[in-house]
């Protein structure tokens, strides 16, 4: 194959056969895919969740990842946020002609990994070539099946009055990461993306606690933001101690140069938990137990003071108000 990707390689003919053999099977291959059928044959059983993302992160790599892993972590994620075992995924890439061949061959490797790592197949693909020009070195779009196994499942408009409300850690975390690999920033402290599955773990949660009324990853627009579709969604009103939030020192003093606030920066392996004030313990306890929670912590509860509203409880007692981001913070994320 040649150093850079070609227009060729998205022909169809013997230059896309060759792409397809020589790297996409031998990174992501499975009995399945191997088969090379235009769709997938599936085995689901009863509820299904599905979940379709695009990625369009830049750069393409960062500290903690590439667009390869995070294309796997943010679709099994969202899959396992309606309480989900994750089983299949589909990957479609829209390559840049002039694309180094080097970098398509690290970023299909890492997503080959990340999916067996997540215990899951992909199970279908499609690869696009276009001018260069017409797209940014790459993009991928992803979709991803699982099977339900909580009941109910975890809904965003299913919190209540009285649910706690916890984080599985720290917060900013991949925001900061790609603005400061972007603009060349160098931060005092090191800084690393988040990203991960956290399938696993969320499958744990679902089949240990008796109830489980939300799960959600704070993605774009961060913390903040997803708390509010949360609370609008549920008709509540989320209460925050600003003291209880966990964010890494690095990422505070990142935040406080660049004039950012954390609260809106995008996370990548971190998930939101609303449940019942009874399980808190428990729900600590198994969330800890992992390297992807270990961090796990309370950090407010929902009430019915001022439905649709999240509200911040400062270190000096007062309260402002947490409202959704306006306008895009910081484009291209994920």
């Amino acid at each position: 194959m040649s150093d850079k990707v070609l227009l060729d390689y998205g022909s169809g003919g013997r230059a896309s056969q060759r792409l397809i053999s020589d790297l996409f099977l031998n990174y992501l291959g499975n009995d399945e895919l191997n088969r090379l059928n235009d769709a997938a044959e599936l085995t689901m059983s009863g509820r299904v969740a599905m979940s379709t993302d695009s990625f369009v992160v830049d750069p393409i790599f960062f500290p903690g990842g590439n667009i390869g892993s995070l294309a796997v972590h943010g679709t099994v994620n969202d899959v396992a946020m309606m309480g989900a075992i994750p089983r299949h995924i589909t990957c479609a890439y829209i390559l840049e002609e002039g694309l180094p061949m080097d970098d398509l061959e690290k970023i299909v490797k890492a997503m080959g990994q990340a999916a067996e790592n997540a215990g899951v197949t992909i199970v279908s693909g499609d690869t696009k070539v276009v001018p260069k020009g017409a797209v940014d070195k790459i993009f991928i779009n992803t979709t991803g099946v699982g099977d339900i196994i909580a009941d109910p499942a975890p809904s965003g408009d299913a919190a209540r009055p009285g649910d706690a409300v916890l984080i599985s850690g720290t917060i900013g975390d991949h925001g900061l990461t790609i603005l400061g690999t972007r603009e060349g920033l160098d931060f005092e402290a090191k800084v690393e993306s988040d990203s991960a599955a956290l399938n696993h773990l969320l499958v744990r949660l679902v089949q240990e606690l008796p109830e489980v009324h939300v799960l959600r990853d704070p993605t774009r627009g961060g913390l903040a933001t997803t708390l509010n579709e949360i609370t609008v969604s549920s008709n509540v009103c989320c209460e925050l101690v600003e003291n209880s939030l966990p964010i890494r020192p690095e990422v505070k003093g990142g935040c406080s140069i660049l004039g950012l606030d954390p609260l809106y920066l995008a996370n990548e392996g971190k998930f939101l938990c609303i449940l019942p004030e009874e399980y808190v313990e428990q729900a600590l306890e198994i969330m800890q137990s992992d390297p992807l929670g270990k961090n796990a912590c309370q950090i407010g509860r929902m009430t019915d003071a001022n439905p649709g509203k999240v509200v911040l409880e400062t270190p000096l007692g007062g309260k402002r108000l947490l409202n959704m981001l306006e306008g895009e913070q910081l484009p291209r994320i994920c």
